[in-house]
């Protein structure tokens, strides 16, 4: 753990007390301070008491007092409205951050590399954690993926801090600045708690903004907004930008053609390697988190062979186009990850003769936009709130089960996928949701159809 020392010997307040929430908790009474905690669940309550904290509802804490708040991500800080906590903070002059605003205040003296976008962003974390522990150097990976910032190890003489940030925590870290910022893609999304795509945006640039000058920033530039930060970053005397393209040449920058990865950054474009010689980054975008992670990790690594030989020997990353199993012929694949659209895209363009699992809770804008990949699905299979307007769009165009659960969408798929006449049919949960209508997050929807798939029966293979 990292002890947080900013607000030695004064009060702070930590609301919200899930894994940020409460790793601040511990790292806050480590570092010295007194803390005041509130969650609605009384199990997370009595965690913080056990750290050391005054679990007291925020309408009892010594608002006159207070240095800060220490808000959990999932908090709405501005959109749709803010929470009465933040509001209240604000009308007392204290300031509202989060557990990454805590990491960067600690001034640990090793890198730190943070990586955001809309998808793309947890592969690329850990392909760059991989890189990292591949070349030898001491790769604590965490944030907004795995362990939280400040659960990770104290620094050591070859550590490298690589994390994972979400638009909710950039926008409680207005001082954190990292030595490489990554920023992979934008498309719509988290609109609620924005406002707007292009206040989604402007927070995604806000932490290319702080990095260190002396530092470096790699933005992918296929999309309209990524683009337009791009340009933008290169004129405003910050850090130096790298270009990151899938399917265009680059004159400079590093880029991926036909799948051949490609740096660019010096006189004359240089063949790292060929991408279909790392077998679990599948597609196109997993083209982009590559190029990405090689960008980011060149600085620290210098030699391409070794990021080349890591990339190739990355194993995947759990709940991400995951092959959890096979049952004769059938190859069941966890994407509980892909909680958009978009993210679903990418599952779904590397499959044929697909038995699609889809629903939860929605984001803005359905699956509208997936219509060009309808016909590589056999039938969908539909759970959660979104199950009647994902029947809607996929009314006339792909046969559709309304399944209500996560269970009985795996039976339905597995036994249908069985008895298909295709050759090598695919169960694929890639839900374009939200998880938090059934499960607590998308790790827990992807461990119980991983349990699920476990459990079908033997009968089930001769089928």
């Amino acid at each position: 753990m990292i002890a947080s020392h900013a607000f030695a010997g004064k009060a702070v307040a930590v609301f919200g007390l899930a894994r940020s929430g409460i790793s601040a908790v511990r790292a806050l009474r480590a570092g010295d301070a007194e803390v005041f905690a509130w969650d609605d669940k009384e199990p997370l309550r009595e965690a913080a008491r056990a750290a050391g904290a005054a679990a007291t509802p925020f309408a009892d804490w010594p608002w006159d007092r207070l240095a800060a708040v220490i808000l959990s991500p999932g908090v709405p800080l501005t959109h749709p409205r803010p929470h009465e906590v933040a509001t209240r903070a604000k009308q007392h002059g204290i300031e509202v951050i989060g557990d990454i605003e805590l990491f960067g205040r600690e001034k640990l003296g090793a890198p730190a590399i943070a990586i955001t976008g809309t998808n793309g962003k947890s592969t690329t974390t850990a392909l760059i954690g991989h890189i990292l522990k591949h070349a030898g150097f001491d790769a604590q990976v965490g944030g907004n993926i795995g362990n939280a910032a400040l659960e990770l190890s104290p620094p050591g003489a070859k550590t490298v801090y690589v994390l994972e940030i979400s638009s909710y925590q950039i926008d409680l870290a207005p001082g954190f600045c990292p030595d490489v910022s990554v920023l992979s893609n934008i498309t719509p999304d988290h609109i609620d708690r924005h406002g707007s795509l292009e206040n989604y945006a402007a927070v995604k640039a806000r932490l290319l903004k702080q990095t260190r000058k002396e530092g470096l920033n790699v933005v992918g530039v296929d999309d309209s907004h990524c683009a337009a930060i791009f340009t933008r970053l290169t004129s405003n005397g910050g850090a130096p930008c790298v270009a990151v393209s899938v399917g265009k040449v680059l004159g400079r920058g590093v880029f991926v053609l036909d799948g051949v990865l490609y740096d660019a950054q010096n006189e004359h474009a240089a063949r790292v390697m060929d991408l279909a010689t790392a077998p679990h980054l599948p597609g196109a975008h997993n083209w982009q988190n590559a190029a990405l992670a090689y960008a980011a990790a060149k600085p620290t690594v210098k030699d391409p062979r070794v990021i080349a030989e890591a990339i190739r020997s990355f194993p995947g990353l759990a709940h991400r186009i995951e092959d959890v199993g096979r049952i004769g012929k059938v190859r069941f694949i966890n994407d509980s990850k892909a909680t958009n659209a978009d993210a679903a895209e990418r599952a779904l363009v590397c499959f044929d003769d697909i038995y699609w699992i889809a629903g939860g809770r929605p984001k803005a804008g359905g699956i509208i936009r997936l219509e060009p990949h309808f016909s590589r699905i056999r039938k969908a299979y539909l759970i959660g709130e979104a199950a009647e307007d994902f029947a809607a769009t996929l009314a006339g165009k792909v046969d559709a089960e309304f399944c209500g659960t996560l269970e009985a969408a795996v039976s339905a798929a597995a036994s249908d996928a069985a008895q298909s006449d295709a050759s090598a049919p695919v169960v694929l949960l890639s839900p374009a949701c939200a998880s938090f209508d059934q499960f607590k997050d998308f790790e827990q929807r992807g461990e119980v159809f991983r349990q699920l798939v476990a459990r079908l029966s033997p009968s089930r293979e001769a089928s």
